[in-house]
């Protein structure tokens, strides 16, 4: 489909209108939502991805490209599960306790989604006790958790802990960030990796569960 070179351009060029038209093309027309994922989407983030890098993008057009990809993806969400195809793997992220901003981790989420990522977002002043529950129910491979204040950051620990406590932190990969985190305080606390930026935590994501990184 030809279609899909334009629904490509439209994630990238963050036009929420022509990628939910397109998509809904593809739908009627009876392509392969994973194709369309794989073959179309996930290349359009990883080419944001790649253009943030290289300080071509700013985070106002990854957050254009990350909703026009989010809508689309929701289209093709409910014939990617009746086909059975599974995700490239499964996340559980949120803000931690005492911690209300979201704008960095909503990045995260829609870049490991535009990688083929399902993804659990408890959203914000998540306390160490829905971390876990998260675990028992939706059996994630990786827990991602963000702060943005240096007051929040050991909640982040506290998290952990809590996870260690309840016998769950050898089923899950831990993955932190958020602007005053360090990979130094990564391995300090005891998480398993660090992302800078929503465009590296797809890349960590992928390492942390053995996949190949492009």
């Amino acid at each position: 489909m030809s279609e899909l070179k334009k629904l490509y351009d439209a994630i990238l060029d963050g036009n929420v209108k022509s990628a939910v038209a397109l998509t809904k093309q593809a739908i009627a027309e009876k392509c392969d939502p994973a194709e369309v994922i794989n073959g179309t989407m996930i290349p359009a983030m990883s080419e944001v991805g790649r253009l943030y890098e290289k300080e071509e993008y700013f985070v106002p057009e990854m957050l254009l490209s990350a909703r026009a990809m989010k809508s689309a993806l929701e289209l093709l969400r409910p014939l990617l599960a009746n086909s059975g195809v599974e995700p490239t793997g499964r996340v559980v992220i949120g803000t931690v306790a005492g911690d209300l901003h979201d704008i960095g981790k909503n990045l995260v989420v829609s870049m490991l989604e535009g990688a083929g990522f399902e993804v659990t977002d408890l959203g914000i002043d998540v306390p160490p006790q829905r971390f876990i529950d998260a675990i028992a129910e939706k059996k994630p491979q990786i827990i991602g958790m963000s702060a943005l204040l240096t007051v929040t950051m050991p909640a982040i620990k506290t998290t952990i802990d809590a996870i260690s406590a309840a016998g769950l932190r050898d089923r899950v990969k831990i993955m932190i960030g958020g602007a005053p985190v360090t990979a130094e305080y990564a391995k300090q606390i005891g998480a398993d990796g660090y992302s800078v930026n929503a465009s590296v935590a797809v890349t960590v994501a992928k390492q942390m569960i053995g996949l190949e990184v492009a």
